[in-house]
């Protein structure tokens, strides 16, 4: 099975240019004031060095980053793309467990004619991998005669706001290494993680186990942007870090279609090498993070509704499973609209992020104002207790008519009993 794409291994793409030649001899020989003062001048592009710096930061440097394996793009969007572009043919598959982010049926999907196979998970075990799912998927795909090619993860979860556990990575790797297929961790909210346990990097897990210079080792890919992290969507930077150096060479060719300008990287390198500023600002923002999640479940549970443990993200996994007419997607609908359009409040549905379970909804919560946050949840928590009240007179009007009718039944028996008893005499 070859575990590139073509697009990945052919030479049509031009990039034997002269005009592309000068950037890679200026990575074999770049000017350094001090280290290499006759070396070559860029000046064109910004460094990678205080990018790689941040992502070792953000992961607690227990990993380190290589600036020559990776590739800039225009925010993890494009990287998931490029990547896809890179691993597999149309019509070949990669796993995703659910729920996961609604984007991907575009990003994934829609220009690369790649499709997702679903690994079901459930609330049973607080929507984990486990191995029989990915098996469960695995021969899902093989019976649609889809060759699998990768799994893709988001770690912490889009939308669960949950950081994978060791035990997970480590099964995803087992995984990768029995099927010989990729391993794409989208890692862009990696500097969310605003409470334990800890985020680990599938970087951290391969290292641990000694991988390097094996075959599964450049089998797995990184996403990052600092769309999350450092909360810059619109300035649209992101990444892909890859120790397969034909992956590396293949996503710099198609980077060209979506660039990050020059001016945005010198203005990046200045921020992020500012040390004291990032660690601040880390620190500041998961301080933040974990205060308004925790005013969110306070809400939440003042409504009567409860959510999935968290610890990262912007957002909650809210259940409101027992807010539903019936237990189908169809009346998650039905409750969505409802809140959608009487309670005015912007939440997804489960279903929208293919979760398996009607009734689960993903509610953001770092995006607003602590006052309309506040707002937010008292218009909640009037939904929930109007329809609490309706259901409760319901439920009345219910047991009226239940006791009227063995009120009856009894009436009716006792008349035909005494009749018989009448015609016996």
């Amino acid at each position: 099975m070859g575990l590139l794409s073509g697009k990945a291994t052919c030479n049509t793409h031009g990039q034997d240019s002269s005009y592309f030649l000068g950037w890679q001899e200026y990575e074999k020989n770049p000017y350094d004031e001090v280290q290499n003062p006759t070396g070559i001048i860029q000046m064109g592009l910004a460094e990678n060095q205080a990018l790689v710096e941040f992502m070792s930061e953000i992961r607690g440097n227990k990993v380190t980053f290589d600036t020559s394996k990776i590739v800039l793009t225009a925010g993890a969007t494009s990287a998931n793309e490029t990547l896809m572009f890179c691993l597999a043919e149309p019509g070949e598959a990669f796993l995703l467990p659910t729920p996961y982010y609604p984007g991907f049926d575009r990003d994934l999907k829609w220009r690369t004619g790649v499709e997702i196979v679903p690994i079901q998970c459930t609330s049973l075990n607080g929507f984990q991998i486990t191995e029989t799912a990915i098996e469960e998927a695995y021969q899902l795909a093989q019976k649609r005669h889809l060759k699998v090619k990768g799994v893709l993860v988001t770690n912490p979860s889009n939308p669960l706001g949950t950081t994978m556990s060791r035990n997970e990575l480590n099964l995803l790797v087992n995984i990768i290494t029995e099927k010989n297929i990729h391993l794409i961790s989208d890692e862009i909210y990696s500097g969310t993680v605003f409470s334990s346990p800890g985020f680990v990097s599938i970087m951290e897990i391969l290292k641990d186990r000694n991988c390097e210079n094996t075959q599964v080792w450049n089998r797995v890919h990184i996403v990052y942007s600092l769309s999350k992290d450092l909360g810059l969507p619109g300035f649209r930077v992101g990444a892909i870090y890859s120790n397969d150096d034909m992956v590396v060479a293949a996503a710099t060719k198609m980077s060209s279609f979506g660039l990050v300008s020059s001016q945005t990287q010198y203005l990046l390198s200045a921020l992020l090498s500012d040390k004291k500023f990032t660690q601040n600002y880390i620190s500041e923002n998961k301080k933040r993070l974990k205060q308004r999640h925790r005013k969110l479940v306070s809400g939440l549970e003042k409504a009567g509704i409860s959510c999935l443990k968290s610890n990262a993200g912007l957002f909650c996994w809210v259940d409101m499973r027992h807010l539903l007419r019936s237990n189908t997607f169809e009346a998650e609908m039905e409750l969505w609209k409802k809140i959608v359009y009487d309670v005015k409040l912007n939440i997804s549905p489960g279903s929208s992020c293919h979760c398996t379970e009607p009734g689960w909804f993903r509610v953001c919560f770092a995006n607003m104002s602590e006052d309309t946050l506040k707002l937010s949840m008292q218009r909640l928590k009037a939904f929930v207790d109007s329809i609490t009240t309706t259901l409760h007179n319901q439920s009345n009007h219910q047991s009226i008519k239940n006791s009227r009718r063995r009120s009856l039944t009894k009436w009716v028996f006792r008349l035909s009993f005494d009749d018989r008893v009448t015609g016996e005499r």
